[in-house]
């Protein structure tokens, strides 16, 4: 027992000794010297706080960013790059013939009627009975010129023009306002004359102001398939050819070129509500403007109460709706109508309708309205088939533009709506009326060989 506890002292002893030795070591090794942490810098006063980089932006909404409004200059502006190309034409569709069709044989119609009922007046005013007939003929020529270039020339390559032709155009409509060539017709100065020659400014601004909307739209179509155009720059083109021809007293005109735009607009897929606004603002306005003047005022009410106004602002319209009613359903025959005898006034221009029903009946006005009908519809068909957005503004466009001037003529004619002084397109007499509705024609066939 004295062994076992002498051991055990020994084995204290040495544990001891060895925790003395490890105390001694670590006393006399060099200090570890600990890292400091870094102090952050100084937050200047005027230093925003940077956000985390965990916490997640808040989307930001899009701008709303409307398109420039367009320069008229003589530049030309070619087409966006990423137009394709047309191609060869297709094979002639069933409304292409029917365009063809329809516009032949409205010409036709028109020349022979205008014989018929400017013949006596003109033999009786000491001129030749083949006076309006003969100018009539020139410019169906000149027309049926003008319709082949603009049938054969692609009609895209009037796009880069739609600018210089716009101010041209405008321009032009100032022209009766110089002293020695314009010429006033029912207060309305929208003449020009050189010579022989009378040349209305507005047939041809008709042209410009469908391929500048056209185009307009057609831009903004192919930059953004997928939103809808703005119509503002539409709308800028409308204003500066209305006050044009609210300028030259030429109210009739206004409706055409209201409708070539605003049809056009439609049709491109602007919104209705600006149109809406646009139009119910227009009206207000066009309303004021008429009943600012007596005379105007009258002029325009008078199919209000037409056997009351017959002896004065009516009496243009009772004769013609005489002629209508003497007509009946197969009418007198061509050439044997009276109502040309000096009764109808301008029976050869403004109201050629009344003796269309006159000398070919019930039968044969609507065989014209029918004819008109037919094309507007061929022409909507030509709008929804073609091939790219720029040929279907311009064939809605035009069949807007036929229908509305031949529905504004008839209803003025017979008694339904004020008397305008507009012609009925391809059959009335007018020169430069026929030059630019044959091109218009031609252009609505070419669009028609275009389709898909």
């Amino acid at each position: 027992m004295t062994t076992a506890t002498t051991v055990d002292a020994r084995d204290r002893q040495r544990a001891v000794a060895q925790r003395r030795q490890h105390v001694l070591e670590r006393r006399q090794a060099p200090p570890v010297a600990r890292k400091r942490r870094a102090s952050p810098p100084p937050r200047s006063r005027t230093q925003a706080p940077q956000p985390q980089a965990s916490r997640a932006r808040t989307p930001q909404r899009p701008k709303l960013q409307l398109p420039k409004l367009p320069r008229l200059s003589l530049r030309p502006t070619p087409p966006p790059g990423a137009t394709t190309a047309l191609g060869p034409a297709g094979p002639p569709t069933v409304a292409f013939y029917l365009i063809v069709s329809i516009v032949v044989m409205l010409t036709m119609v028109g020349l022979v009627m205008v014989l018929s009922a400017s013949s006596i007046t003109s033999f009786h005013g000491g001129y030749s009975p083949w006076r309006f007939f003969t100018k009539q003929a020139m410019w169906a020529g000149l027309g049926a010129v003008a319709a082949v270039v603009a049938y054969r020339v692609p009609y895209r390559h009037w796009r880069a023009w739609t600018g210089p032709f716009m101010v041209v155009a405008s321009a032009a409509m100032l022209l009766p306002f110089v002293p020695g060539l314009g010429r006033s017709v029912n207060s309305a100065r929208a003449w020009i004359t050189v010579g022989p020659v009378s040349v209305q400014p507005s047939e041809i601004l008709k042209v410009a102001v469908l391929l500048r909307c056209g185009d307009l739209l057609a831009r903004q179509l192919e930059a953004d398939p997928t939103r809808r155009p703005n119509v503002k720059q539409v709308l800028q083109v409308l204003a500066v050819t209305l006050v044009l021809c609210v300028a030259q007293g030429d109210l009739g005109a206004v409706a055409v070129f209201a409708a070539i735009g605003l049809t056009i607009a439609f049709i491109a897929g602007v919104r209705l509500r600006p149109m809406v606004l646009t139009v119910g603002i227009s009206a207000l306005v066009f309303v004021a403007f008429v009943l600012s003047s007596s005379r105007r005022a009258m002029r325009w009410t008078a199919f209000f109460d037409l056997e009351g106004n017959r002896e004065h602002y009516g009496y243009q319209v009772w004769q013609s709706i005489l002629s209508i009613a003497n007509g009946g359903a197969s009418g007198a025959g061509i050439g044997a109508g009276t109502g040309k005898w000096g009764y109808v006034p301008l029976a050869h221009s403004d109201f050629i309708f009344a003796i269309v029903a006159e000398e070919l009946g019930i039968i044969g006005a609507l065989a014209v309205i029918g004819g008109f009908i037919v094309l507007t519809v061929a022409g909507i068909q030509v709008a929804l088939a073609a091939r790219d957005r720029f040929g279907m503004l311009l064939a809605g466009g035009i069949a807007g533009w036929f229908s509305v001037q031949a529905l504004i003529n008839v209803g003025g004619v017979t008694g339904v709506l004020p008397v305008t002084g507009l012609t009925l397109p391809l059959i009335s007499y007018g020169g430069s009326s026929l030059l630019v509705s044959l091109a218009a024609a031609g252009l609505l066939a070419n669009v028609a060989r275009h389709t898909a």
